[in-house]
């Protein structure tokens, strides 16, 4: 599995209607063409955490394909008024908010 953590702002109020936003788009066959095989969202003390786990480490690739759909772009549009970007001077994509890992464990099975 791979796992993606996209970084920006939010402020705590906006959860419900941001969470109530991907829940409409999880509704679609968005997340399978995308690879997507959970999507968790976090907030802390202004901060917003978008985990994503794909099968296959081309989450990325596959995201980038989809991105002329109209319901990504769509979403896209409808988060604006509630994400921004961490750094605004850097940001272009959700690819230039993606944390880097730079640890992982895992229980032996």
């Amino acid at each position: 599995m791979h796992s993606t953590l996209i970084v920006a702002r939010m402020d705590l109020k906006s959860s419900v209607e941001v969470a109530d936003l991907f829940a409409e788009f999880d509704r679609t066959d968005m997340p399978h063409r995308m690879g997507t095989r959970r999507r968790q969202l976090f907030a802390y003390k202004g901060l917003y955490f978008h985990l994503q786990d794909f099968d296959a480490d081309n989450g990325g690739e596959l995201i980038e394909e989809a991105k002329t759909d109209p319901r990504f772009v769509g979403i896209s549009e409808d988060l604006k008024p509630f994400i921004q970007p961490y750094d605004p001077q850097t940001w272009r994509s959700p690819k230039d908010a993606m944390a880097t890992r730079f640890y992982d464990w895992s229980a032996a099975r």
